[in-house]
């Protein structure tokens, strides 16, 4: 029954769609009729739901629903944006709580990182050079496509956090907190950051007996966090299908066509990536490609279809143990990178938050675009484990550079697709991350598969 509600579903709905397409370009149709078989695909949607009551289902479900009642009730649609601004509030709640504890956690959890040595080093300056290629790769590939030049974004929207202008030293100093309840208050994500990073780093150096309960104290605030994050994103379909229904009914549909844009761009850069940087990467390094290849196609495919890497850590250490990757560099490497190398990740926020100043109207310069890099790579940290993380770091960090929050539930109706891509890079650049250490420390077993020990 599930597949014959999907299939109905989609076959109403792309009836719809070429009905609307026909009657706009070729010759009208009776509104009526238009009408009637937006609803009835949307009833179909609402039918499987029951049948596949999945959240990214729910989500998609909701987004179509909302931009029909944008279309159709404008008036009514307006007046939805209370809901999309109470859903803003409950995601704003978990931006400086979260941001700390993956921070300090992940820096005081590798405080045996001196131990590690020349591994450790290499493995931190390897996961910043490349997940700053990422980030590069994604700002030219917004800055080319301009997927969000146009968009049509309510003025309200537009009008909710004004772009501040500060000189070269206000925002060097603008970087660093003067009181940190005030930066959480005001939600200044980056002196959020650097407040968490110099944690961090004090908490590793105190002595281990001493460090050890504020230590665990963030790693339960952490996942804590996380819950807290699934918690909020149960409310995902209304917060949406409000946004949706509000863009639509005070701009019309025309945001569409731009995300649709916007997911090209981010898989065309993702592949220029893998192609144009991991892959040059393995070639230089020795990397055994065919084996490399046949060892990741399993853990990828598990985060492509769960969007969450942490789902695919325990299949991807054990595949890059099986292809000559020994215990100890596995064990270091891969969970280091969980936490400082999501190369996907980082190339989806960079080019997603210019999205949203494309969005919005503002220009960012170029000192200005270097900055929100820095502050996405280091606000990236620690995001792998949870899907839909990154959207709320995205959140913060377009709101703590006077940028509109509302695009930002626009991209939740496509982030699903977006997220199973940019999940499953991370994946796959932490498995390649795994094997160059490896054979920069001069460890790997190029000789045939190791069986697991």
């Amino acid at each position: 029954m599930k597949s014959k509600s999907l299939l109905l579903a989609v076959t109403l709905v792309s009836i719809a769609a070429v009905l609307s397409i026909v009657s706009r370009e070729l010759m009208p149709l009776p509104p009526r009729l238009l009408f009637s078989m937006r609803w009835i695909a949307i009833g179909a949607l609402f039918l499987q739901g029951f049948y596949r009551r999945t959240l990214t289902n729910w989500i998609l479900i909701a987004m179509f629903t909302g931009a029909a009642i944008g279309h159709d009730w404008p008036g009514i649609a307006i007046n939805l944006r209370v809901i999309s601004l109470v859903f803003l509030r409950l995601i704003k709640t978990i931006i400086a709580p979260l941001l700390f504890a993956t921070l300090v956690s992940g820096i005081a959890a590798h405080a045996d990182l001196k131990k590690v040595g020349r591994m450790g080093v290499k493995a931190i300056i390897y996961f910043e050079v490349v997940t700053t290629l990422a980030l590069g790769i994604g700002l030219a590939a917004i800055n080319i496509s301009k997927a969000g030049v146009g968009a049509p974004i309510p003025a309200a929207a537009a009008e909710t956090l004004p772009a501040q202008k500060l000189t070269f030293s206000e925002t060097i100093l603008h970087i660093f907190p003067e009181n940190i309840a005030r930066s959480v208050a005001e939600g200044q994500v980056l002196q959020v950051v650097v407040f968490s990073l110099l944690f961090g780093i004090a908490l590793a150096l105190v002595r281990e007996e001493r460090r050890r309960p504020l230590l665990q104290l963030t790693e339960s605030l952490a996942e804590t966090m996380f819950k807290f994050t699934n918690i909020v994103m149960y409310f995902a379909p209304l917060g949406v299908g409000a946004a949706i229904a509000y863009t639509v009914g005070s701009t019309g549909a025309g945001i569409l066509l731009n995300l649709a844009k916007l997911l090209l761009t981010l898989y065309a850069a993702l592949l220029v990536f893998v192609f144009g940087v991991l892959l040059p990467i393995a070639v230089l390094t020795g990397v055994p490609l065919r084996k490399f290849i046949a060892a990741v196609i399993e853990p990828v495919s598990i985060a492509f279809g769960t969007s969450s890497s942490e789902a695919a850590l325990p299949r991807a250490m054990e595949a890059m143990e099986r292809i000559g990757v020994p215990r100890p560099v596995v064990a270091f490497v891969m969970p280091t990178g969980y936490s400082f190398n999501l190369d996907g990740s980082t190339l989806y926020l960079s080019l997603a938050s210019i999205f949203v100043a494309q969005a919005a109207g503002v220009h960012l310069s170029f000192g200005r675009q270097l900055l929100l890099v820095v502050t996405l790579m280091l606000t990236s940290k620690g995001v792998a484990g949870v899907s839909r993380a990154a959207i709320v770091i995205l959140l913060g960090t377009v709101g703590s550079f006077g940028l509109p929050t509302e695009p930002v539930f626009i991209l939740l109706g496509i982030d699903q697709l977006m997220d199973m891509a940019r999940t499953s890079v991370n994946v796959l650049g932490n498995c390649l991350a795994t094997v160059v250490i490896s054979r920069w420390e001069h460890d790997f077993q190029t000789g045939s598969e190791v069986p697991n020990s």
